[in-house]
């Protein structure tokens, strides 16, 4: 199953450098976004670090199915599903042993969200806060749950979700890569349907912009790599007060997917 995606990553308006970091790996079907975090350049390092494991050690094991997974195995899920857990704790561990070898790097950590496509479904993994959105007949429904603390305060009904958002503990994490040598995974295994959109997204995006405005710009636009670059530019249009990265994975209808088919190939007349 191929989709079709556009990605755009941008400091935005205020930051001085991009600690973002995503990878794109259309042959595997596998599309990687981390969201750094640390003092100098720590959190570019450690996101790059991330995203770079991941789909490497995806690579790998697709080249040697036999390859031994990194930590044990989860029940009641995929192959795929156990694979991206791997890699993801072998990132971590990555990143933790970048932090004790380096002054520099020290404490530096990284989220990570990650959606790989195989057989019409989708296995969707995530640490920290950079978020999953599907947009499905023009509603949007958010995939995953922020491992932060004023998302947890909400949930437990201590906040309100207008309080979480004005919050100055919105940065803080309860989970990320790099802070601990293992680290808890969310999994999630779901079908994707004809016209489906997938967006992964760090905080930038979703600190400026509502679900609502979106999904608008994911139901209004149909090429998935302009749709990226909309939400982004709209991000910075909204203050650009963090790095903004966005990736947009789109499964086309049958029926658009034929009718392209058809117009490339079209014998001239």
């Amino acid at each position: 199953m191929k989709m079709q995606f556009g990605a755009r990553s941008d400091t935005g308006r205020v930051r001085e450098n991009n600690e973002d970091s995503y990878r794109l790996s259309p042959e595997l079907d596998l599309y990687v976004l981390s969201d750094g975090m640390g003092g100098q350049a720590a959190g570019e390092v450690a996101s790059r670090l991330a995203t770079e494991t991941i789909v490497a050690h995806c690579r790998a094991a697709r080249r040697n199915p036999s390859l031994a997974l990194v930590g044990d195995s989860l029940d009641g899920v995929s192959a795929s599903a156990n694979r991206l857990a791997s890699a993801i704790r072998l990132a971590n561990r990555e990143i933790c042993e970048a932090g004790a070898n380096s002054s520099t790097h020290r404490g530096m950590g990284a989220t990570i969200v990650a959606a790989w496509f195989h057989e019409g479904r989708m296995t969707l993994a995530h640490v920290g806060d950079s978020r999953a959105y599907r947009v499905r007949a023009g509603e949007i429904e958010q995939l995953t749950s922020d491992h932060s603390f004023v998302a947890e305060q909400v949930r437990h009904g201590v906040m309100s979700a207008h309080e979480a958002d004005l919050s100055s503990m919105q940065s803080v994490l309860m989970r990320a890569l790099g802070i601990d040598p293992e680290v808890e995974i969310d999994i999630d295994e779901q079908l994707v349907l004809d016209g489906d959109t997938i967006v992964l997204c760090s905080d930038g995006l979703t600190r400026e912009l509502s679900d609502s405005q979106i999904a608008a710009v994911i139901t209004e636009t149909r090429d998935a790599e302009e749709a990226a670059e909309r939400l982004v530019h709209m991000a910075n249009d909204a203050g650009g007060g963090d790095n903004v990265t966005v990736i947009v994975l789109r499964r086309a209808h049958k029926r658009r997917a034929l009718a392209r088919l058809a117009r490339l190939f079209r014998r001239p007349s």
